[in-house]
Order: C-alpha cells, then structure tokens, then sequence
C-alpha cells in the first residue's frame, strides 16, 4: 500500500530586509509543488536584501527540492540578493556545493534572447571583422612558418606529410570518381537538349571537355574535399584543442602551426591539382558514355573533338584553380580548428564552419580568377 505523502508548501516571512522561505512537506518527484511565483514577486521588493531558509517542517526530498532551490539561488544573485545556505541540510548543502563548483563549459551553446534586426547586423558585422583579423593573422603565421621551413628551422616530421598525402589523395579517390563522372554525364545531357535541336550533337565533346577542364572539374573536386579533407582538419585540430593537446605541444617546445598545419597544407597543394586532372579526365569519360550511347555518335569521333577542342592553357587554367582551393581549403579547416572552444559542442561548430567558411572562399575566388582571365583572354 502507497504511503501518503505530506503535500509540500513554501511560506515566506519577512523581517526587515530578510525574508525567509520556509519549506515542509515531502518535496519528491510525484508531489504537487506549489508555484515559484510568490517567492520571485517577493525577491523582486527592492526591501528584500537577504533571502534565508527554514527547513524544520522538510519532508522526504529528492531532486526536485534541489530543481526548485537552484532556481531561487540564481534568481536571487541575478537581483543582487544575499542567498543563505547555511541553514539547509547537510546533504543539499553538499550537493550545492557540487552544482556550482563545475565551471560552465566554454563554447556550450546557450538558447539566446531575441534582439533587434540591427543589433544582429553589427554582432554580424564585428564577427566578420574578427575574423577578417584572426585569418590575416594566420595567414602571416603561416608565412613565417614556410620561411622557417625552407631554412631547414621548422619542427615538421615528413611521416606526417605522407600520412597527409594518403588522407588528401587516394582516400579522395572513390568520391571524386563518383562525382565527377555524375557531373559529366549530367553537362552532356543538359548540352544535349539543346544541341540537338540544331544537329550538333558532335559539340557536346567541346561543351564537357572545356566545361570539365577549364573550371566544373576544379570546383567540384574543391567542393567535395571541402566537405571531407576541411572537415575532417577542423575535428582533428579541434578535438586536439578542446583536449588541451596543443596546450601540450606548446609547453614541450612544439610550435603548433608548423608542426600540424604546415602537413595538411602542403599535402592538399600538392594533391589538389593531380585531383582536378583525375577528375577533368573522369568527367570527361561521363560525357562519353552520354554521347556515345544515346547518340549517333562513335567513340573515335567523341575523343578526336574533344582533342582538338582542349588545349594545354585549358587543363593549366583548372589546375591553377584548384591549387588555390587546396590553399583556402587547409586555410579555412585548419584555421577554424586552431579556433575552437573546450567542448564538443565547440568542435561540432568548427567542423561546420569551415566547411561554410571555405565553400565561400572558393566560389568568391573563382569568380574573381574567372573574371581576371576573362578579362586577359586566356
């Protein structure tokens, strides 16, 4: 049989500038608690200086008494209220102590309160001026780092870079061969439609071997080793941040960039243009199989058109881009890696915001580079 429980109160008494809240009954999870609302209209009188409690009428408790009374000690610090613990029981006392004894993590996301459009354009604003300041930084870090290297004074062991070399390129193969032969098959088809309205199912050969060469093949192996290569430095250098790894390097005398980031930035230059030339060559093969088999058309003929369609300077164009990619990719992925907050929550948000952060870089750069060779006639 069911014991029936004492049902839970709160009374308030106040003396001067003291008002004490005396709790009794049996406060557990399946009572009916009373409402806050009495206490916190209480502590709001600007009389109120000091809040203390009175549990002699306290029943059986559990974490529900320790819910409601964290509630009112941080509602009465917010109002600048003097909060006496003293007189609860030792094990509440105890408990308390421990509450408030773990910092609140760094980075830990908090539900923010809703502000005004403008108040959220210059928070918008300073971020973007921030981190305008913390890449320009980094990227003279960088630098110096380089020329360190190149005077044989940088800390940086070649078994990382093959490792690097490993992840950037061959692992990257799979996916970059599945995307680059959709993206070919899909700009021969979208050619196609138009194409043979006129009888010139021959120029798709010219439309994907330029489209592929001299820019679709670039971006996308970019895109997709943004989502991967950038990711994945951002979480590695992340994890290590928040696990005080790199805290450790330092005090041993390991300068971080040029022992973790230099690695994964000469890695992704040296692979990234190999990988857009594997995946101008695959796209390329995509056209094909389109052209070939829903058209009159022979595969001697696809691969002499395209021949005399691309030219060296078309393939060289593409291979430049991608370079630059390689750069903003490991820039962005390491960068926002080296940023990141003590917690999990924190790495989560810096893997997501280099992928963000170098998807932009390269479509920002390959307008401005398309634009500049279009303006040379190249």
């Amino acid at each position: 049989m069911t014991a029936t429980l004492t049902p839970c109160s709160i009374n308030l008494k106040q003396t001067e500038s003291t008002l004490e809240a005396a709790f009794s009954g049996a406060w557990v999870l399946a009572a009916d608690i009373p409402p806050l609302t009495a206490v916190l209209a209480q502590l709001d009188n600007k009389g109120v200086k000091r809040l203390v409690f009175a549990m002699q009428g306290l029943g059986k408790w559990d974490s529900l008494l320790m819910t409601e009374l964290i509630r009112l000690i941080d509602e009465g610090k917010k109002r600048g209220i003097d909060v006496d613990t003293r007189t609860l029981p030792e094990g509440i006392q105890g408990l308390l102590s421990l509450v408030y004894a773990v910092p609140e993590p760094v980075g830990r996301q908090r539900s923010a309160a809703p502000t005004q459009w403008l108040a959220v354009l210059g928070t918008a604003g300073l971020e973007l001026y921030q981190d305008g300041q913390a890449f320009i930084g980094f990227i003279g870090e960088l630098a110096l780092s380089l020329v360190a290297l190149l005077r044989g004074k940088a800390r940086l062991r070649p078994v990382d870079f093959w490792r690097q070399i490993q992840d950037c390129g061959p692992s990257a193969l799979p996916i970059i061969t599945l995307i680059s032969l959709l993206v070919g098959l899909i700009l021969a088809f979208v050619g196609a439609v138009q194409l043979a309205l006129f009888g010139a199912e021959i120029y798709i050969a010219d439309m994907v071997g330029l489209g592929m060469s001299r820019d679709m093949g670039g971006l996308m192996a970019a895109v997709i080793m943004t989502g991967r290569t950038g990711a994945s430095f951002a979480a590695q250098l992340g994890t290590m941040q928040a696990n005080s790894e790199i805290d450790a390097l330092k005090t041993m005398g390991f300068e971080p960039l040029p022992f973790l980031v230099l690695p994964r930035l000469l890695a992704l230059i040296c692979m990234m243009p190999l990988l857009c030339l594997y995946a101008d060559v695959v796209g390329i093969a995509g056209g094909a199989l389109v052209t070939v088999n829903f058209f009159d058309i022979s595969l001697v003929q696809y691969i002499e058109r395209t021949a005399s369609a691309i030219h060296l300077k078309d393939f060289s164009m593409g291979i430049v881009k991608c370079a630059v990619y390689g750069v903003l990719i490991a820039l962005s992925g390491c960068l926002r890696g080296m940023q990141c907050g003590r917690s999990a929550s924190a790495v989560g948000d810096a893997t997501t915001s280099a992928v963000v952060t170098g998807i932009v870089f390269i479509v920002i750069a390959d307008a401005v580079m398309t634009l500049i060779c279009n303006r040379l006639g190249i």
